[in-house]
């Protein structure tokens, strides 16, 4: 991977050229996972890691604890999505006489990349028990969208607005559910093999 700061100047050089152009670059990154690494780091916790935010641009380090997944939820501005370690499952969703309908899946992994445009409507799984490492360049301000956001109830799919902070804890959460499970079952098998 070329040094962090090459790479965002390369996206922005890209963006006047559409998301084609942004996917060629992300797709060159995500080729080399050790080289990824070796610039942002080892994956040691999961969240949301902004690498720049712009009105016009954000480019986000994801790292997804092992079997977390989040709510549909859409963008309103396109985003590239590239694979760097792990899998990445995606459903995608459509409105649908007022309700949300599942319409597709794509599963991701090391090297893969996909463009979302402005109306993707996704969903999306981390289906193993290691973090996920993903390089996301949007179209837009990430954080500050311009346009309202919306998220869907996993069970209800009920709509309701898209808040950032709560997307921040369900990543929060999920990496401590799957620590505190692993060393309880840890606990366990060790009590079963050393306490007959």
């Amino acid at each position: 991977m070329l040094s962090r700061d090459q790479f965002i100047l390369n996206c922005l050089n890209a963006a006047p050229y559409g998301q084609e152009a942004i996917k060629e670059i992300v797709a060159e990154v995500v080729s080399d996972p050790a080289k990824i690494v070796a610039v942002l780091g080892e994956q040691e916790h999961a969240g949301i890691y902004p690498l720049y935010q712009s009105p016009t641009l954000t480019i986000i380090n994801f790292t997804w604890a092992p079997y977390m997944s989040l709510m549909p939820h859409n963008h309103q501005m396109f985003s590239v999505v590239g694979i760097y370690s792990g899998r990445e499952d995606n459903i995608f969703w459509q409105i649908n006489d007022r309700n949300l309908a599942a319409v597709g899946a794509k599963s991701l992994g090391a090297g893969d990349v996909v463009i979302l445009d402005k109306t993707a409507i996704h969903s999306a799984l981390n289906p193993i028990g290691k973090m996920t490492g993903a390089i996301h360049v949007y179209g837009g301000d990430f954080f500050s969208p311009i346009e309202p956001r919306s998220e869907w109830d996993h069970e209800t799919l009920v709509e309701r607005p898209w808040d950032v902070e709560r997307v921040k804890s369900i990543f929060r959460d999920a990496e401590e559910r799957f620590y505190s499970s692993t060393i309880r079952s840890r606990f366990q098998r060790e009590t079963i093999i050393y306490h007959p």
